[in-house]
């Protein structure tokens, strides 16, 4: 009985002397976890960016061509009601 009350406290020391480096690895494993949804929310945020430069771009271009029909329309009645 002695034998098997000592062979149960070693493994019960054992798993116990095991938990803080499954705590340890567990922590790793969140904080990988945390810096990779970081830099997806930052290349997602980039891309983003990126998007709504290039529509900024198109609504410039746009206007530009808008004011030089504009122009060419100004110009066609001016030289008819001219």
């Amino acid at each position: 009985m002695k034998k098997i009350a000592v062979t149960v406290a070693v493994l019960a020391l054992g798993l116990a002397a095991c938990q803080p480096k499954a705590d340890e690895t567990a922590n790793n494993e969140t904080a990988v976890e945390n810096a990779a949804d970081a830099s997806v929310n930052a290349a997602v945020d980039a891309s983003n960016a990126a998007d709504n430069a290039l529509d900024a771009a198109g609504n410039a271009a746009d206007a530009g061509l808008n004011a030089a029909d504009n122009a060419a329309d100004a110009a066609a009645n001016a030289a008819t009601n001219g």
